[in-house]
C-alpha cells in the first residue's frame, strides 16, 4: 500500500499547512470554501504562468482538483448506490493530457470546479452517513472519513501551488 495523508505529507502538511486533525465535516467546509479561493487566486491570470519547480500552471491545477473531486465523488456514489467499493487509481498526468488542461480557459475551469465541489460535498456527506468504505487499488481501505480529509488536502495543497506559481510569475 502506498503512503498517503498525514503519513506522507506530515501533520500539518509540510508544504501547505493543512491540518489532518480536522473532523470530516470541518474538512468538507474547507473544501466548500476553496472554489472562492481559487477564483481569487486566478483573478488576472492568463493560465500561462509557470513555476520552475512545478509541472503545471494555475489552470491545470484547477482542472486537476476538479477531476479529482469528481472521481472520488463517483467512487463514493458507486459504493453507496450499487455496492461497488473497488476503485482504481488514475494517472493525473495522463488525464491532464487527455483532457487538454492547458487549453481550458480559466473561467471555464473555475465554473467546473464549483460544480464538482458541490457534487463532491453532497456525495461525501451521504457516504459518511452510510459508513461507506472504498477499496482503493493502491491505498487499500478508504473510509468516507478518509476521503473527506484527503480530497480537501489535495485541493488546499494545489491552492498553495497556485500561490507559488503566481508569486514566481511576478
Amino acid at each position: 500500500m502506498e503512503r498517503w495523508g498525514a503519513d506522507l505529507y506530515g501533520d500539518p502538511c509540510d508544504g501547505c499547512g493543512y491540518r489532518w486533525s480536522l473532523t470530516p465535516h470541518e474538512a468538507i467546509r474547507v473544501l466548500e470554501g476553496l472554489p472562492d479561493r481559487f477564483r481569487e487566486l486566478l483573478e488576472g491570470c492568463t493560465g500561462d504562468e509557470r513555476h520552475p519547480d512545478l509541472a503545471w500552471g494555475p489552470v491545470e491545477y484547477v482542472c486537476h482538483v476538479t477531476d479529482n473531486l469528481r472521481i472520488w465523488a463517483e467512487g463514493l456514489a458507486g459504493a453507496r448506490l450499487s455496492g461497488e467499493v473497488h476503485v482504481p487509481g488514475y494517472d493525473p498526468d495522463l488525464l491532464a493530457q487527455a483532457r487538454r488542461y492547458h487549453r481550458i480557459a480559466p473561467a471555464a475551469a473555475l465554473w467546473s470546479l464549483e460544480r464538482a465541489a458541490t457534487a463532491w460535498a453532497d456525495s461525501v456527506t451521504a457516504a459518511l452517513a452510510d459508513g461507506v468504505v472504498l477499496q482503493h487499488a493502491a491505498r487499500g481501505a478508504q473510509r468516507a472519513e478518509d476521503v473527506a480529509r484527503n480530497n480537501p488536502h489535495d485541493a488546499y495543497h494545489h491552492a498553495w501551488d497556485i500561490e507559488r506559481i503566481i508569486a514566481s510569475a511576478r
